[in-house]
């Protein structure tokens, strides 16, 4: 089936503005009748909820942290893009728009694309005007600087703390809206299940993670801003909570879930020091702006990266790629690093890494800068690895850090289930098969701050009069007893493998057969094998406590159920994708140079799955994509 994704008319510079006019309004007198909830509150969440309040709307926010603040989004380092050209290197909403098209390698949708590049700029005047402290030039300008898969700096920052301070005033904003009693704020609060009566999202079923409580609630309209699945890996750069289970509850509901296997690798992370590691730890990619990267030439070089001299050392970004060098799109430059390291080249005692250098920037700019720039991500390399990263250059290496598939929503973000709105992460509607570099803050200040507020009018104002669905309703009632079965049979399963040994054996399923790269045999080999260790879960794991009271194992069962549901559905999106595209690497679809090879007659589209109740058929619903602004290309970096 094709799906409508309700693109406006137009020109693309004209379709937000127009549609902005075009779309129903609820007047502010009205706004208090209808009533909202927020599941999730990172950047889109705190955002979306802070600002549907100040229009007027009644707000609940669920939130599984014991504060908002706590959100993944705090990881977020490196910076926020927009298109302001303040450094007057040519930069522009239409190449801000061109480079993340571009970026994501032609698989996004080109109006949801330029939206965000229009959006970019009042997001930094919104931040700003919140007390966000951006870095900032000597006379008092804000300060911009470089990211992967752009020949400009368009990306505002604040040291290495960038999403931690945009979180904060987000928060700040959401905290004003609890006080003045126009949201109520639910933390330790998981949400388990979406109710859904006649086709259309009513509420959700949560889980208190205190108490134990189950309970429901009901509103107009769902907001789902829960991040990514990046944990399906098991090792990630990921906090150890992020999950899939809200997404993936509502999939099950009947939301299609869009592009699942559009996975992105990290090439900036500290490589894993044993295999019993529980995650991976970023470095910002805001460091390859002054790093270097590279290898020794000569296998099996022992030496310590200071006695290499310049002659014996390989910076393989800047050889393969000139024009952008170490500032190649993060997908483009995962790859060069796996190159090396499989072909014997890796550096550090596991022989995992590669070099990520700055003697050259400390010589020319002066060891006081650098530590301007980033010397809290210096400080935490150090604390991590016990190496001074002002002497020795770090150690890095690819990890699993971002998912640019996600729930399908439409132009106005609402999912294909009315009522239900997706933001951020939990999304698929932006970046394509590759995001850029300092895009993700983009996009979920974008959603929150200035979408989801002008577009979300258009479902409610048809219903004014007429109140939610009460959670007396039977609908909640089989919901909240569905979510309460799940939880008994989690305990009396009484097994003998714990909860983490079954997602540690799921994540080496998917990282060594869906990981950096897959083929045919790969993919197969994961689909045969993931049925069978969810059956083994679900006969053999062990849940230790009860259920009325706080149970983290009970909490990560759930989480691991889901990923072992989810994760099947993603190697079935990336077999059924026979080519290569940005993140997702297809071994059979290459060039000559070893780079992702597209097969846009066969798959431009977004490949949104719908849920049948069978793992092993689903059913597949296409929403082409048309590309009239930017010209289908093979990308080039050179």
């Amino acid at each position: 089936m094709a799906l409508d994704a309700r693109i406006p008319e137009g020109p693309i510079a004209h379709k937000w503005d127009n549609h902005k006019f075009d779309v129903k309004l609820v007047n502010p007198a009205n706004r208090r009748r209808f009533k909202v909830i927020v599941v999730g509150t990172g950047l889109a969440g705190a955002s979306a909820a802070a600002s549907l309040a100040e229009l007027g709307y009644q707000v609940e926010v669920h939130t599984f942290h014991d504060s908002p603040r706590r959100a993944h989004s705090i990881a977020a380092q490196g910076g926020i893009n927009a298109a302001k050209n303040y450094r007057n290197d040519d930069d522009s909403v239409h190449r801000l728009f061109y480079d993340t098209v571009k970026g994501g390698d032609y698989r996004s949708r080109e109006a949801n694309v330029h939206r965000l590049a229009q959006v970019s700029v009042d997001i930094i005047d919104q931040c700003v005007a919140q007390g966000v402290p951006f870095a900032r030039e000597y006379g008092g300008l804000l300060d911009n600087r470089s990211f992967g898969g752009a020949q400009v700096s368009r990306t505002f920052y604040a040291r290495g703390q960038t999403g931690q301070q945009l979180l904060l005033g987000a928060y700040q904003a959401l905290a004003n809206q609890i006080q003045l009693g126009n949201v109520k704020l639910h933390n330790r609060s998981e949400m388990l299940d979406l109710v859904v009566k006649d086709g259309v999202a009513v509420g959700i079923v949560a889980r208190n993670l205190m108490t134990g409580a189950v309970t429901s609630h009901s509103a107009h309209a769902v907001v789902l801003a829960t991040g990514g699945y990046g944990n399906v890996f098991y090792l990630s750069t990921n906090a150890k909570a992020s999950n899939v289970t809200a997404a993936w509850r509502a999939h099950k509901r009947g939301a299609y879930m869009a592009n699942p296997c559009f996975t992105q690798i990290h090439p900036t992370c500290i490589p894993a020091s044993d295999e019993f590691q529980s995650k991976l730890t970023l470095m910002s990619e805001s460091l390859r702006n002054d790093g270097r990267i590279w290898v020794p030439k000569e296998f099996g070089d022992e030496r310590p990266p200071g006695q290499i001299p310049e002659g014996d050392r390989d910076y393989y970004l800047e050889r393969r790629y000139p024009a952008f060098g170490n500032l190649v799109p993060r997908d483009v430059a995962s790859r060069a690093s796996k190159r090396e390291v499989d072909a014997g080249r890796g550096v550090g005692p596991l022989k995992n890494g590669v070099y990520l250098d700055f003697a050259d920037a400390i010589d020319r700019l002066g060891r006081h800068v650098i530590e301007e720039r980033y010397g809290n991500l210096f400080q935490m390399y150090e604390r991590i690895t016990g190496e001074d990263p002002y002497v020795v250059p770090m150690r890095i290496y690819p990890a699993v850090h971002y998912t640019m598939g996600g729930l399908w929503v439409d132009y106005n973000l609402m999912s294909n289930v009315p009522g239900l709105y997706v933001l951020g992460e939990a999304n698929f509607s932006d970046h394509g098969a590759n995001r850029l570099g300092a895009s993700a803050l983009m996009q979920g200040l974008a959603d929150g701050y200035f979408v989801l507020p002008a577009t979300i009018g258009d479902y409610l104002a048809p219903q004014l009069g007429s109140p939610p669905v009460t959670t007396d309703d039977p609908v909640f009632a089989e919901t909240q007893r569905s979510v309460e079965d799940t939880i008994s049979r989690f305990l009396s399963i009484n097994g003998t493998r714990s909860v983490n040994w079954f997602h540690r054996e799921l994540g080496k399923i998917i990282w060594d057969n869906c990981g950096m790269a897959r083929s045919t045999e790969s993919l197969e080999k994961a689909i045969a094998e993931i049925p069978a260790l969810r059956e083994e879960f679900w006969n053999d794991v062990r849940i230790l406590g009860e259920g009325d009271t706080l149970n983290q194992s009970l909490e990560k069962a759930g989480r691991v159920a889901d990923f072992l549901e989810f994760g099947e559905l993603m190697c079935r999106d990336a077999l059924h994708r026979e080519e290569s595209c940005g993140g997702h690497f297809r071994v059979e679809h290459q060039t000559e140079d070893g780079e992702a090879l597209r097969n846009d007659d066969d798959f431009a589209y977004v490949a949104a799955w719908e849920y049948t109740g069978d793992h092993a058929s689903p059913a597949l619903h296409k929403e082409q994509l048309e590309f009239e602004n930017v010209h289908l290309a093979q990308r080039s970096y050179k």
